[in-house]
């Protein structure tokens, strides 16, 4: 039986310390800012923007959310960000996605001021990234997430056979380049990728990121394999489950995150790191 890999208190020993961080910046004057635009009526988004502003005033960084309607035009939505650019008493912007479809997502992400870039989707910081130039370089927050629980399980990559499943920009390839700067060997498969059990049979660490409700099976994963689930998906009966069959999988793996409260509750935690890191380089 594999050891759990509790996201949850993990992401509270992370939001203690940002507390400590944020008061330190505080008693030299310094207030973090992050502000989140939000487009449209989305459900799961507003969902998501009130997660954030909860979390960020928990720990006492000021929290702005900017509602804009529907209809917004690229132009407008490209004005405010490039206000916020400006403002120097803004440390951190995120851009809630998805945006309504007269608004091009990439247009918008290369508007953000990398040095200003919360998500860490700027192309200017995904090239530190694959570089691995990342001192003072924002990274999306989930793989960042991913790499704390490495380390806190005292989980070697070294050397390692990692797979990812999935090729996002959001997760799968930032998960393949922070392994890649950590000595791991790393494939990424896909919708496109021939034999994909072969693959993933031979993974030392699977990162699974599909969208898909219980996409990799017990018999798709190595024995003692460290399964990393990032999966948020619904049942059949309408219950939260990952990308992998845990109850089977969990007999095979090493290590391995639930869903929920495996790498879900990590993503917010690193983006309020991820706003304290912003200020403190701005300064």
């Amino acid at each position: 039986m594999s050891q759990i890999i509790d996201g949850k208190s993990l992401a509270a020993e992370i939001d203690a310390q940002t507390m400590v961080e944020t008061e330190q910046l505080k008693q030299n004057g310094i207030t973090p800012h992050l502000v989140v635009i939000l487009v449209g009526e989305d459900g799961a988004s507003q969902i998501y923007v009130r997660n954030k502003e909860r979390r960020a005033q928990k720990l006492g960084i000021k929290s702005t959310v900017i509602k804009m309607d529907s209809d917004t035009t690229e132009k407008e939505l490209l004005a405010k960000i490039h206000e916020l650019n400006q403002d120097v008493d803004v440390n951190a912007i995120l851009v809630q996605m998805p945006l309504p479809k007269q608004i091009d997502e990439f247009k918008v992400i290369m508007a953000i001021d990398p040095k200003k870039d919360a998500d860490g989707f700027h192309p200017v910081n995904v090239g530190r990234l694959f570089e691995n130039e990342i001192a003072q370089t924002p990274v999306a927050c989930t793989p960042q997430g991913i790499m704390e629980m490495f380390k806190k399980y005292q989980i070697s990559l070294d050397g390692k056979n990692a797979v990812v499943v999935g090729r996002s920009t959001i997760v799968g390839k930032p998960m393949a380049a922070l392994l890649l700067n950590a000595n791991a060997t790393v494939t990424v498969v896909h919708s496109h990728t021939k034999d994909l059990k072969e693959i993933t049979k031979k993974a030392d660490i699977l990162v699974v990121a599909t969208g898909i409700a219980h996409f990799i099976k017990a018999d798709q994963v190595k024995d003692g394999a460290v399964v990393i689930d990032v999966g948020m998906d619904r049942d059949e009966n309408g219950k939260l489950t990952g990308d992998v069959d845990f109850e089977k999988v969990q007999e095979k793996a090493s290590f391995i995150t639930p869903v929920p409260k495996g790498v879900g509750p990590m993503t917010i935690s690193m983006l309020m790191k991820q706003t304290i890191d912003l200020t403190r380089w701005s300064v």
